[in-house]
């Protein structure tokens, strides 16, 4: 079960990771002229997925 999670977990976020590179590159590119907070969005969604991958993973160790 704590596996499945955990693979569900890292494919989440490397969906977020792609999205935010997909983001980033639109407003390099003159796509995205107005910050509209989605790439700190991102970012703080990825971070939270990282920290439950890690607290899962150290768990798992223990």
């Amino acid at each position: 079960m704590r596996n499945k999670y955990l693979k569900q977990l890292y494919a989440r976020r490397t969906e977020l990771e792609a999205k935010l590179e997909l983001h980033i590159a639109r407003y390099c590119f003159g796509d995205g002229e107005i910050e509209d907070g989605t790439e700190a969005d991102l970012k703080e969604r990825i971070r939270e997925v990282s920290d439950e991958i890690a607290a899962l993973e150290q768990g798992h160790t223990s």
